[in-house]
């Protein structure tokens, strides 16, 4: 595919489109464009920004694909990877003992304020690609997120067979 595109555009740019004006007749012929005089490439970067309007719906922010649970999903397991080891350096307790210790309504409390911070942008209309520059990039919200993700299931599944703490 890739090679039939490239002979295309060597043939195409060979040739040019000439239209006959003295007849004024819609013909058209190709004529070889070597006496045509060339036009300079220009080796800048190309940049396409796209201003689409972004949906506002809660089917549309909260779909499989949309913008919402992988986003959510992977603030909420950055924190909790996080806290998840902070807890089990400072006191020893692996991931089982800190959910049935109290640790339910800290993560209820934290699963709802991190997610309604993360929604109410979404909702007003502003996609996080908009908001990503630098080092901090929405794909590297992404990947951290889902790092984080399978490092808590990694976490809590070395643990469960360990019988113990990690550290």
């Amino acid at each position: 595919m890739a090679g039939s595109a490239a002979v295309q555009s060597v043939v195409a740019g060979s040739f040019a489109c000439v239209t006959n004006r003295i007849n004024k007749s819609n013909t058209q012929f190709f004529v070889p464009s070597l006496n045509l005089p060339r036009l300079r490439r220009i080796n800048a970067p190309l940049r396409v920004r796209c201003m689409a309007e972004v949906s506002t719906k809660f089917s549309d922010v909260l779909a499989f694909g949309g913008p919402g649970p992988e986003r959510i999903n992977g603030r909420l397991a950055m924190v909790g990877f996080v806290a998840a080891m902070a807890v089990e350096l400072s006191n020893g307790q692996d991931v089982f003992a800190q959910i049935s210790n109290g640790g339910i309504p800290w993560f209820l409390g934290t699963s709802i304020v991190l997610s309604l911070a993360s929604l109410i942008p979404l909702f007003r209309g502003v996609s996080v690609e908009s908001k990503s520059s630098g080092v901090m990039t929405s794909d590297a919200e992404l990947w951290n997120g889902r790092f984080a993700m399978l490092g808590l299931i990694a976490l809590a599944f070395t643990e469960y067979f360990k019988g113990g703490t990690l550290v």
